[in-house]
């Protein structure tokens, strides 16, 4: 059964979810248990508005029968009552890639409250390309470089290019300064989720991630690193800085998880001081070398 394609409402697509087997008459009794913070009454509204549908791309009244094994795609209520004040901009555009300068505190993809204010759908609203998908992702809190597809069969080629660490990826971040180490150093150990949200830690095992450190410049309290991750593990510079004694200026996560600030309370003056700074590969559709250099910048020099 294939899938008709459903458009996307704003620069947004579709979410979805599976129908387990379960005591439901109706598709609307599953989706007011399996989200609990909605209501009856908002789902039967948003089913009315043509905002739910089946497997084909047909809408779902609010009698729609519940067939098992299938699944449901709906668009989700854009109710954002914050402006993210930072802006994206595009570094470079071909018949296949985009690639953009991400500000710091502006996700890369709809996640939580941010369905508007991420940098794709900025990006498909500003350029009017509904097929563009984001080839990796960026913390929230990072800024610096995001390459995105504008084709669907070329996809999959420049996500390989992540998958299988053929990209090169430099970083710089400001973080306190030390004449502890050996530069440049070599970070490598095992990383996963830790027990706290959000957090990942290391452990003992054979080590999935790898770091390249070296100090660049320094003053008598802090310095500017450049990392070059050789692997791509969630929070992987931000775990390995910490875990050498000199966790990265301003991060909110690591060494201690401090408190959840919702977007539209977010302090934006103090942004996590880490910078996808350059990626350097082969194209491979074109062939081309390509060097991308992020044209935003850290709090460094720093002024005490």
């Amino acid at each position: 059964m294939k899938r008709k394609n459903l458009l996307h409402i704003n620069g947004v697509g579709p979410s979805k979810v599976f129908l387990p087997e379960g005591p439901y008459l109706l598709v609307l009794d599953f989706l007011e248990k399996r989200f609990p913070r909605g209501t009856r009454a908002g789902w039967e509204n948003r089913m009315l508005a043509g905002r739910v549908f089946d497997e084909l791309g047909h809408p779902l009244t609010p009698d729609a029968s519940y067939l098992p094994r299938r699944m449901v795609y709906y668009y989700r209520e854009a109710q954002e009552n914050f402006v993210i004040p930072f802006q994206e901009s595009i570094l470079y555009e071909d018949d296949y890639l985009l690639v953009a300068d991400k500000p710091h505190f502006l996700p890369v993809t709809p996640v939580g409250p941010y369905i508007q204010e991420t940098l794709l759908v900025r990006l498909r609203n500003l350029t009017g390309i509904d097929s563009l998908s984001a080839a990796h992702r960026l913390d929230l809190e990072t800024a610096g470089l995001v390459i995105f597809t504008k084709q669907a069969q070329t996809r999959d080629l420049y996500a390989s290019l992540f998958r299988k660490q053929v990209i090169q990826k430099t970083y710089l971040a400001v973080a306190d300064y030390t004449d502890q180490i050996t530069w440049p150093h070599i970070r490598q150990s095992r990383i996963e989720k830790g027990a706290r949200f959000m957090q990942m830690q290391e452990s003992e095992g054979v080590a999935n991630a790898l770091t390249t450190i070296q100090m660049i410049q320094h003053d008598e309290r802090f310095a500017l690193y450049q990392l070059r991750p050789q692997t791509g593990k969630k929070h992987q510079l931000r775990v390995h800085m910490s875990a050498l004694g000199i966790p990265i200026r301003h991060d909110q996560i690591y060494p201690q998880m401090m408190s959840y600030t919702a977007p539209e309370h977010r302090l934006y003056e103090t942004p996590l001081q880490l910078l996808a700074k350059e990626l350097r590969f082969t194209d491979p559709v074109s062939q081309k070398n390509h060097h991308f250099v992020s044209q935003l910048r850290l709090d460094w020099p720093i002024r005490h």
